[in-house]
């Protein structure tokens, strides 16, 4: 079925509601037609019983003098009337004396009129139906007046209305379908334009849009919102080729001062000790490009969703005393005090060495480019606690405060002092994947970062 064009199923479906609405239509007109003719006939007996029972009421009346008369219709119709007995006394023709209604039936006309129907009477090869109504005649004697018509106009009225439907049903359809396959392919047309222009559509001609017909229908929803995807796919490929593009250029650097160190170690060391010095400084650029692969790696990974973490309750008195005193030799060679403060029995739900690395990465941050002193503190934020790093220095610039997350993001003052630039990124990155966030503040007189993860009461789902 999903083989088949849209525009052939829209006038199959199109096709198949007609013929349940022709059907059901034409059903309904028939069924309709029959009834008002059958109502209509049962006035017309009632009629001509009340005729004729004027006439065969005088003594002297004749049903025979009426046979050629308005109230019998030679073929058509016919009247008898009969006894309590169940005797013919009179008839018309070509009916004859054979009587029509059987005893029960003459019984139940002495007491009230009644119809019914007859698949055949003699004279008369036809269904018919017919009204039999009490009477009386002479001195009052009870007698029972039948008359009766053919169900011939009826029939071949509803033949007719029948024949018509079965030619004009068909012919419906055809058109209804053909309208329906047309009126699908100019609904369509819209949708082909935007798939002839989405397949022209590539990343090295970015700004392209798919053509949006104004018909303020579900086709111009559909355009408005792949022309939106196509921005946002525009949006993370500029990214990704931003963050290629930073990458390399990142990794460009320690892969340049480590070919100089070697290349100088190899030409000109006189000494064991110059060639110790060169080894030594080209391990530290090594060290460089091992922190930052892995630094891209778990921002990849994070971006994907696929940040493995290993979710335990913690107490944020020894997370943040763990961070500290990895600290504490660098804070003290640069006399950059270190103080902690968290409320008593704090506790968070997270992954103690990837929370470790986001804290150490903002503690870094602050030794490294802000001033004073610097302090770590845990705080309940709600349902959340929140891990700050703070410190004394001029703060962030506030047009840098929005893009402080973003990857290979460094504002002015920070580039002189080297680093990738995802420090922070890989703090948020952190943040997101335990379900918390990150941010920056400051009061003017110095730094305030700070990442929220769930509080011991609330479990993570990963």
């Amino acid at each position: 079925m999903s083989r088949i064009p849209i525009r052939l199923r829209v006038a199959a479906a199109f096709a198949i509601a007609m013929t349940i609405v022709l059907a059901g239509s034409g059903w309904y007109v028939y069924t309709s037609l029959g009834r008002h003719l059958s109502h209509a006939l049962n006035r017309e007996l009632r009629v001509r019983a009340d005729d004729l029972a004027a006439v065969v009421s005088d003594p002297d009346g004749s049903l025979a003098a009426a046979t050629n008369g308005p109230f019998a219709e030679r073929g058509e119709s016919y009247a008898q009337l009969v006894a309590r007995d169940g005797a013919v006394i009179q008839w018309t023709r070509p009916l004859g004396p054979a009587p029509v209604l059987s005893p029960a039936d003459v019984r139940r006309a002495l007491q009230g009129s009644i119809f019914g129907d007859r698949q055949r009477v003699r004279g008369l090869n036809e269904p018919s139906r017919f009204l039999a109504v009490p009477v009386t005649r002479g001195g009052g004697t009870p007698y029972v007046l039948v008359v009766g018509a053919t169900l011939k106009n009826r029939a071949e009225t509803l033949h007719s209305l029948r024949d018509q439907l079965l030619v004009a049903g068909p012919v419906a359809l055809l058109v209804a379908t053909v309208a329906g396959y047309l009126l699908a392919g100019l609904s369509l047309r819209p949708v082909d334009s935007m798939r002839r222009r989405a397949a022209s559509i590539s990343a090295e001609r970015p700004g392209e849009r798919l053509p949006v017909p104004h018909t303020r229908d579900e086709v111009e929803r559909l355009g408005l919102t792949l022309n939106e995807m196509l921005g946002r796919l525009e949006d993370a490929l500029a990214r990704e080729r931003s963050f290629v593009a930073d990458a390399g250029h990142e990794l460009r650097t320690p892969l340049a001062l480590l070919r100089t160190e070697l290349e100088l170690a190899l030409r000109h060391s006189g000494s064991a000790d110059e060639l110790r010095e060169a080894i030594r400084r080209s391990s530290q650029e090594v060290d460089r490009m091992a922190q930052l692969a892995e630094d891209l790696l778990l921002l990849a990974r994070s971006h994907g969703g696929e940040l493995p973490l290993r979710i335990e309750t913690l107490d944020a008195a020894d997370l943040l005393t763990s961070v500290v005193s990895r600290f504490e030799w660098r804070a003290q060679a640069g006399n950059r005090p270190i103080a902690t403060s968290q409320p008593d029995g704090l506790r968070l739900r997270g992954d103690r060495l990837r929370l470790e690395q986001a804290l150490g990465n903002l503690v870094d941050n602050a030794l490294r480019y802000g001033e004073g002193e610097v302090r770590v503190s845990a705080a309940q934020a709600g349902a959340m606690v929140e891990l700050h790093v703070s410190d004394g220095g001029g703060g962030i610039p506030p047009e840098f405060c929005g893009r402080a997350f973003e990857r290979f993001s460094r504002h002015d003052h920070a580039r002189s002092r080297g680093g990738a630039g995802l420090g922070l990124a890989i703090v948020r990155a952190i943040a997101e994947a335990h379900g918390g966030a990150a941010g920056v503040g400051g009061d003017g007189r110095g730094a305030d970062v700070w990442l929220a993860v769930p509080g011991a009461a609330r479990a993570i789902d990963r």
